[in-house]
């Protein structure tokens, strides 16, 4: 059982370092379940997001030494949660939990993958300079 939780932190760490690996896996083979580009597309960045909390929160504590990075992205996605929770309410009278989960995701997607090429540019200039 401890090799397969070790094959299992060893597949997330080098999904999470490299996301871009993880899209395009992810999208194969919901391509391969679904045989439609569109839900293989929306299913591949829900997957790729959880990735990238990962990878961005690790880049964080790589690059400025603080365990923050991991925090910060728990605190937005509760923060924009609740705002699109009060507006569901506000227009609807209702919440619809699966809807926000799914919004979450994909914003998250966008925001999260803007922070990954930031950090990756920020990180080769420290390199840069350091050397």
């Amino acid at each position: 059982m401890n090799g397969f939780v070790a094959w299992l932190q060893s597949v997330y760490t080098f999904l999470a370092l490299v996301p871009f690996v993880s899209f395009f896996a992810a999208w194969g083979i919901m391509y391969g379940i679904y045989h439609d580009k569109k839900k293989a597309t929306y299913a591949a960045i829900d997957v790729t997001t959880l990735f990238l909390i990962g990878s961005v929160s690790l880049m964080t504590r790589s690059l400025f030494q603080t365990g923050l990075g991991f925090w910060l992205v728990v605190l937005l996605f509760l923060i924009t949660g609740g705002l699109l929770g009060n507006m569901q309410n506000r227009l609807k009278g209702k919440i619809d939990p699966v809807k926000i989960a799914r919004t979450l995701l994909r914003l998250g997607f966008v925001v999260l993958s803007a922070c990954y090429v930031l950090l990756l540019f920020i990180g080769i200039g420290k390199y840069i300079v350091a050397s």
